[in-house]
C-alpha cells in the first residue's frame, strides 16, 4: 500500500518507523518547515525529516496544505491512505478527500475521552490511571473523526507526560501499521464517537505550571507530572524561580505549618506543605543552576527549609 506520511516531533518516528518496517510505500514525508533551535538559533529540521532523509524519503515541508499547489502536490504522490501522527497542522478538506482510504491519525487518548492538543498531560492532570490510543478517521473537526481501533495503557504513578506521551506513540506505530492494513481490506468497521462522552483538553501554557500549595497534595504531583517536560512545574524561592521537576504526594507533617512552609519529613529532605498534606519535593532546579535531588539542593541552599514557597 503506497502511503503518505504527516508528521513533525520525536514522537511521531516510531509510527512511521513502524510503517516503513511493516513494509508500507511511503512516498513523501509532510513535516514543519525547518525552524531555529539551540542557543545558536541555526535552522533544525524537524525528527521526522531526518529520519526521513537518511533513508532516501522525499520530505515536503510547507507552511501550510491549504494553498492548492500543495494539495496538487500530495494528490500527484498518488497515495492509497495517508498516516498522521502529531503533524501539527489541520489538514483542510481538499487534502482530506485526497486518498481512497482517507487520512489515518494517532491520536494519545481514548476518544472520544481528551480531545484537542494536550490529551496526555490532561489525563495526568485529572489523576486517571488508565489511558490508551485511538487510530481514528480524520474529518473536518476536532479529533471528533470515527473511530478503527484502540488499545489501553495503564497510567503509572510516577509517569510523566513526555515518557507517557512516547509510549503512547510507539504502541500507535504498531496499532497503525496493523489497522491501516485491516481497514484497507475490508476487515474492520469505522465506529462514530459518542458525542455525549466527548471532553476537551487545551493548549497549555507557562502560566499552567505555577503550583499553589493551596491545593491538595495529590493534585500537585499529578501538576508536576503532566507539566513534564512543557511548560514545567514551578514555584518561586527568594525572588527567583524553583522548578520542581520530581515528586511525590505525603501526609502532612507532625506540626503543623502554613501552606508552602519548607519542612523534613521521614523519607524527605524538603517537602511542601500543601492544604491536605505535604509535597515531597525530590528534585529542583533553581533559576541558573544544574537541576539535583533534594539534598544535594539543600547542601547548597539550606535556606530552602523552613523558607514559605507562595501560593
Amino acid at each position: 500500500m503506497r502511503i503518505v506520511f504527516l508528521g513533525t516531533p520525536d514522537y511521531a518516528v516510531p509510527v512511521l518507523s513502524s510503517l516503513f518496517d511493516a513494509g508500507y510505500e511511503v512516498a513523501a514525508v509532510v513535516t514543519q518547515p525547518d525552524r531555529p533551535a539551540g542557543r545558536g538559533r541555526a535552522l533544525t529540521s524537524p525528527p521526522v525529516a531526518v529520519w526521513a532523509r537518511e533513508r532516501g524519503i522525499p520530505v515536503l515541508q510547507p507552511p501550510s496544505l491549504r494553498p492548492p499547489e500543495v494539495a496538487g502536490q500530495l494528490a500527484a504522490l498518488a497515495p492509497d491512505a495517508m498516516a498522521v501522527a502529531s503533524y501539527g497542522r489541520i489538514l483542510p478538506p481538499a487534502v482530506l478527500a485526497l486518498p481512497a482510504f482517507g487520512c489515518l491519525n494517532v491520536h494519545p487518548s481514548l476518544l472520544p475521552r481528551h480531545r484537542g492538543p494536550s490529551p496526555v498531560a490532561e489525563a495526568i492532570l485529572q489523576g486517571e490511571t488508565v489511558t490508551g490510543v485511538t487510530i481514528m478517521q480524520l474529518d473536518e473537526g476536532t479529533d471528533t473523526g470515527p473511530v478503527l481501533a484502540q488499545e489501553e495503557v495503564e497510567i503509572g504513578p510516577d509517569d510523566t507526560a513526555g515518557k507517557l506521551t512516547a509510549r503512547l506513540f510507539a504502541l500507535g506505530g504498531g496499532l497503525m501499521a496493523r489497522t491501516l492494513r485491516e481497514w484497507a481490506d475490508g476487515r474492520i468497521e469505522a465506529v462514530a464517537q459518542d458525542e455525549a462522552r466527548a471532553t476537551y483538553s487545551r493548549k497549555l501554557e507557562k502560566a499552567d505550571g505555577e503550583l499553589d500549595f493551596t491545593r491538595p497534595a495529590a493534585d500537585l504531583h499529578n501538576q508536576v507530572r503532566a507539566m513534564d517536560p512543557w511548560p514545567g512545574a514551578y514555584t518561586t524561592f527568594k525572588g527567583a524561580t524553583l522548578k520542581v521537576l520530581r515528586t511525590s504526594a505525603l501526609p502532612a507533617p507532625s506540626e503543623s505549618a502554613p501552606t508552602g512552609t519548607v519542612v523534613t519529613l521521614d523519607g524527605a529532605p524538603a517537602a511542601a506543605v500543601t492544604t491536605d498534606g505535604s509535597l515531597a519535593l525530590r528534585e529542583l532546579q533553581l533559576e541558573g543552576r544544574r537541576a539535583t535531588d533534594a539534598e544535594s539542593f539543600l547542601r547548597g541552599r539550606p535556606d530552602l527549609l523552613g523558607a514559605h514557597l507562595p501560593s
